[in-house]
């Protein structure tokens, strides 16, 4: 019986006698392995501030109506991802824009929240155009609001005349602030999207004629 333990005796001792290096070699090479995997990982994805871009945004709550000012927007770095079309990046290009509508801060400025062509064109089709207009009844300009679709009506200088209907399915895109916190309409004008042709006839007629809306 105990020589029959002598070669177990033995094959104990040639283990212990191994070095540490010859017993974690495979753990060694699955590490060094894992470590590849992942540097090859992070060489695919990149670094993560390539997948960020710099967009102008509000920077501060703002209310339409104004030119905006250097104070009123910033650069700020947002993932690539999160960014519309037609956001703004340069700064200098929108100082001097006005705003179409609201915005809070942080908000993105793109081509289409800024009175413009993009606006124009994104309200009311290809080649639209932006018409102001200074309305009779200046108690409509606390009832109209930026998205309202209205009709344009003008009234003739002769008391008998009928109002005629110049433009319909007009988009508002702007209404001004009252000046100075007054109650009167003042300078307040609205602001509405048609295509070329009707803007320009409703253009026309408000210089002779006074104009009013009616809401869809």
């Amino acid at each position: 019986m105990g020589d029959s333990l002598n070669p177990r005796w033995l094959t104990r001792l040639r283990e212990s006698a191994r070095p540490d290096w010859s017993r974690t070699m495979a753990a060694r090479r699955t590490a060094a392995a894992a470590l590849v995997v992942l540097a090859a990982v992070a060489a695919f994805r990149g670094d993560p501030d390539d997948d960020r871009t710099h967009v102008v945004v509000a920077a501060r709550d703002l209310a339409p109506g104004a030119a905006l000012t250097e104070s009123d927007v910033r650069l700020e770095s947002r993932p690539a991802a999160t960014v519309p079309e037609g956001v703004r990046t340069d700064v200098g290009a929108v100082v001097g824009a006005t705003l179409a509508g609201p915005a809070r801060r942080g908000e993105m400025i793109t081509d289409v929240r800024l009175l413009g062509s993009r606006l124009a064109e994104a309200t009311a089709g290809p080649n639209a155009r932006i018409v102001p207009l200074r309305l009779d009844d200046t108690a409509l300009l606390d009832l109209v609001r930026p998205g309202d679709v209205v009709d344009v009506l003008a009234a003739p200088a002769e008391d008998t005349a009928r109002p005629q209907v110049v433009a319909t399915n007009a988009v508002v895109v702007l209404v001004s602030d009252k000046p100075g916190g007054t109650a009167a309409g003042g300078d307040r004008v609205v602001l509405v999207a048609l295509p070329a042709h009707s803007a320009n006839e409703v253009a026309g007629a408000t210089l002779v004629q006074t104009v009013t809306l009616t809401f869809h």
